[in-house]
């Protein structure tokens, strides 16, 4: 296992330009190929700090470090490079996937790092292939179920070869068969893997290690498991184990 970590976040704090402090001092660390559920209630800073990691938002204190490269928004080809190491597939796969067909959305991020022909067309399989859309390359994404574009819409980030890998939300909206479909493909996967959700049934069945994000704070870092089991916790921050669910 790579010894540097796939993430390293020390100290970031941000406010917004109208004063609301979203963030106050946040130190996580991911190490590589781990998978690990970013929890939390509405307003308690997890997309703004998602957005720190690929430059989207600029650090304003502390700092960010992907795979021992530090965050800077301000140096374009350091940003270009930090992009290209964290892939962040939005909840809304439409907000994703713009292009005639499936094999070109994917191929898309490659094509514009410079691969071309037999390598491109490669990569790009390959990326279907491990989300099991590799059939579906040349349908128009908007031809195909909600469930299915979210899995193309992971694709197109895996084709970049991605350090982590951001998920925000990837249950939401799916039906128990499309819901089980990404499970099965996301445990398959050997990346770091980030994943913002309210579904914690979800987090505990991909992710071993779960941190609660709220009030702009880490206020629990722990094995999933064991941090559900603490039921007062749960409830402090807003999180909630569906009714007669069983641990």
């Amino acid at each position: 296992m790579n010894s540097i970590p796939s993430l390293r976040i020390s100290n970031l704090a941000y406010a917004y330009p109208d004063g609301h402090q979203a963030l106050y001092g946040v130190n996580l660390e991911l190490q590589n190929g781990e998978k690990v559920s970013l929890l939390g209630p509405n307003g308690a800073g997890k997309t703004t700090l998602v957005l720190h990691l690929n430059g989207i938002i600029a650090t304003q204190q502390g700092s960010v470090t992907v795979a021992g490269t530090v965050v800077d928004a301000k140096n374009k080809e350091s940003l270009r490079h930090i992009r290209e190491r964290v892939g962040i597939v939005f909840q809304d796969p439409d907000d994703q996937l713009f292009m005639p067909t499936v094999a070109e959305d994917v191929s898309f991020g490659p094509y514009n790092s410079g691969l071309r022909g037999a390598e491109l067309e490669r990569v790009t399989e390959e990326a279907l292939a491990k989300v099991g859309m590799l059939e579906f390359k040349d349908r128009p994404p908007h031809h195909l179920s909600f469930g299915q574009r979210r899995r193309v819409a992971v694709a197109t980030v895996l084709a970049m070869k991605p350090e982590i890998l951001v998920l925000d939300e990837p249950s939401s909206n799916l039906d128990p068969a499309s819901r089980r479909e990404l499970a099965e493909i996301l445990k398959s996967l050997d990346i770091t893997i980030l994943m913002v959700t309210h579904d914690l049934p979800y987090a505990l069945e991909l992710c071993e290690r779960s941190v609660i994000l709220s009030g702009g704070v880490i206020a629990a870092d722990s094995n999933t498991e064991d941090l559900f089991r603490n039921d007062e916790l749960l409830a402090t921050h807003r999180l909630e184990l569906p009714f007669g669910f069983k641990l």
